[in-house]
C-alpha cells in the first residue's frame, strides 16, 4: 500500500465526521451571538461527538416559543439532531414595587359614591386613610350634626372620588 493511498484513507475517513467547529459557527450565526455570550450557545459542542458528516445543508431552528435552545438537524436519511443550550440573560436585580402616589391624602374632603344595579348614590365624606387608586381605605359620611358620621370602606376611583359598590 502506498503512502498517498494511506492519506486518502485517512482523509476519506476524517470526512465520514461531521466538523463540529463548522457547526459551531452556524449555531453562534443562527443565534446572533458567540458560544459563551448571552444569546449564543452555552458552551462549544462536545469534541467526543462522532456526528455522520450530513450531505445536505444543516437545518437550524429554535426550540419552543423560550428560545432556550437551538436545534440543529441533518435531513439525510439516518441524520441525526442536536439541541444546543443557549445562555439566557440573567433575571433582573430585584426591584421593589414602585408605589403609585397617593390620590387621595387623609383628611381630604371627596365624594362617596354608593353603587349598585343600575342606580348611584353620592355623598360627601372624608377620607380617614390616603391612598393610590385603586386602594381601598376607610372612609366617613359627612353628617349634618355635630355628630359623628358613619364609616366605612370605599375603593378609591380617582382624587376626590370612591365608590362602595353594592352586590
Amino acid at each position: 500500500m502506498s503512502l498517498s493511498t494511506i492519506l486518502m484513507a485517512l482523509a476519506a475517513g476524517g470526512a465520514t465526521y461531521a466538523d463540529l467547529d463548522a457547526i459551531d459557527r452556524q449555531v453562534a450565526a443562527f443565534t446572533g451571538a458567540p458560544v459563551g455570550a448571552v444569546g449564543g450557545a452555552i458552551t462549544p459542542l462536545d469534541r467526543r461527538l462522532r456526528l455522520q458528516r450530513c450531505q445536505s445543508s444543516l437545518a437550524l431552528s429554535w426550540r419552543g416559543p423560550s428560545k432556550d435552545s437551538v436545534v440543529v438537524q441533518c435531513a439525510d436519511v439516518g441524520g441525526w439532531r442536536l439541541f444546543v443550550p443557549v445562555r439566557s440573560a440573567p433575571p433582573p436585580a430585584f426591584q421593589p414595587p414602585v408605589r403609585e402616589p397617593d390620590a387621595v391624602n387623609r383628611g381630604d374632603a371627596l365624594s362617596i359614591a354608593v353603587t349598585g344595579q343600575g342606580f348611584t348614590v353620592s355623598q360627601p365624606g372624608e377620607a380617614l386613610e390616603s391612598g393610590p387608586v385603586g386602594a381601598w381605605i376607610r372612609v366617613r359620611l359627612a353628617t349634618g350634626r355635630r355628630g359623628r358620621g358613619e364609616e366605612m370602606r370605599a375603593r378609591i376611583v380617582r382624587p376626590g372620588l370612591v365608590s362602595v359598590p353594592l352586590p
